[in-house]
């Protein structure tokens, strides 16, 4: 092998297994990568969706910084779960049903899917910002709702 491995360490530069193409494109970076930032002096405490809330009491939005006293926080429910037979089972339940009729019994095989989103809306100082986050099972929607709960208490 003559030529240089790409995913050597690169001299102590970058992450092993990464060509290091990030400092090549930013050669006044620190070694290792970009750095995180932290947002407007201060580490998240909780975030949902694209709101989040920080622990200098202020809660971060794209449409701009909010104060974390006061702030009324809502969620609204748009999902909704859907039980079906699957396809898999009703092509068993035909096979089987030539062959003895407890192939019928496939046609019990039931399933579960949720589709749809939680708007989290936060009103502060007479402005609001309100998101949406994506769901894809019921737990989903319960995290989100916990997380809800935490901001509303760091909120009071």
């Amino acid at each position: 092998m003559s030529e240089p491995n790409p995913y050597a360490d690169n001299n102590g530069r970058g992450q092993g297994g990464w060509p290091g193409l990030w400092e090549a494109e930013h050669p006044w970076a620190p070694p290792g990568g970009p750095e995180p930032t932290a947002l407007a002096g201060g580490s998240p405490l909780v975030a949902i969706g694209d709101i989040t809330v920080l622990n200098t009491g202020q809660i971060v939005t794209p449409s701009g910084t909010l104060p974390l006293r006061g702030a009324v926080w809502s969620a609204m429910d748009l999902s909704r779960t859907e039980e079906r037979v699957p396809p898999y089972a009703i092509v068993l339940a035909a096979v089987f049903f030539v062959f003895c009729f407890l192939g019928l019994l496939f046609l019990l095989v039931k399933e579960k899917t949720t589709t749809g989103f939680v708007q989290v809306t936060v009103v502060s100082a007479g402005r609001h910002h309100s998101t949406v986050v994506p769901v894809t099972h019921p737990a989903a929607v319960r995290h989100v709702k916990g997380q809800l709960r935490y901001a509303r208490s760091l909120s009071a």
